[in-house]
């Protein structure tokens, strides 16, 4: 057996025992798929398990109708097809997992205070804000580049045209009207232009019918927060509240705002940031103006 042949049948093991396999069963199983039908003497000498064992295995398999005998004298086995078992595992486990969430939560108290969820990874992280705009019934707010609102607009539009959601989205990006998917869309330019300005790496806020939020940090090393403590989700919408009141006031007022404080409230920046952090706003200002 070459490398690779080998790497990836331990692989398939180690997965097969993810979903309940004992290693027995996982081998026999697999020795059933190369060569069927087979005794029990058979597979136990193709895929290494000692003969005791592998009746036993064998009849745990059948039972869970992963394996199926097909003559009586001497007993052979076929392996159910891969496409048919793990459909029905998914759709078993799918079936207990339901029922558990459903018994479980009514042994739930509420403890008031809800925690907070640290999500690592680029796929946990928008599978979770995938989860949260599909479920959202009233409101969507979210502050976040046009490239990750992109991600997600499928989701988006679902929930604003297919189920009557309000969006109200701060946009960094210069294409508002890309994401007015309905009436119920209002979409903001981020301090009137769109245009990251800030020094903060987190340019991502979600909140959820007013009552869960995730913020996530979009560099390299994607992480996110995610909680229902009604303290920090209204944080969030306040937040994301005052970033709609700037987007409109600089829409309005935005050469009496210049004069008053430098472009971009640079006056004002200057006296809150640090010096590392009014550099960075200083080198973007650069860049917008030479872009």
């Amino acid at each position: 057996m070459n490398q690779h042949l080998k790497t990836e049948t331990l692989t398939i093991l180690s997965d097969l025992k993810s979903l309940g396999f004992t290693d027995y069963e996982a081998r026999i199983y697999l020795a059933l798929l190369a060569k069927s039908p087979a005794t029990a003497y058979e597979v136990s000498n193709s895929s290494g398990v000692p003969r005791p064992n592998a009746y036993s295995a064998l009849k745990a398999l059948a039972g869970r109708k992963a394996v199926m005998p097909v003559s009586a004298n001497p007993v052979r086995y076929v392996p159910q097809p891969p496409e048919h078992l793990f459909k029905s595992i998914a759709t078993k486990t799918g079936e207990l997992c339901d029922t558990l969430a459903e018994r479980l939560s009514e042994l739930t108290f509420d403890p008031g205070e809800r925690y907070v969820w640290d999500i690592s990874g680029d796929k946990e992280v928008h599978a979770k804000v995938e989860e949260m705009i599909g479920a959202a019934k009233s409101a969507i707010w979210v502050k976040a580049d046009a490239e990750i609102l992109r991600r997600h607009g499928e989701a988006l539009r679902e929930a604003a045209v297919g189920r009557g959601v309000r969006l109200l989205i701060i946009l960094y990006g210069d294409n508002p009207d890309e994401f007015r998917f309905s009436d119920l869309c209002e979409v903001y330019e981020h301090e009137g232009t769109g245009f990251p300005m800030g020094f903060a790496d987190n340019h991502f806020t979600l909140t959820v019918d007013h009552r869960e939020m995730l913020t996530a940090n979009n560099d390299d090393n994607v992480t996110a927060s995610h909680t229902e403590n009604r303290a920090i989700v209204k944080m969030a919408i306040s937040l994301l509240r005052h970033d709609y009141y700037m987007a409109e006031i600089f829409r309005v007022f935005r050469p009496d705002i210049d004069l008053e404080f430098g472009p971009n409230l640079r006056d004002l920046r200057q006296h809150s940031y640090t010096p590392e952090q009014f550099a960075l706003f200083e080198e973007r200002q650069e860049r917008r103006a030479g872009g």
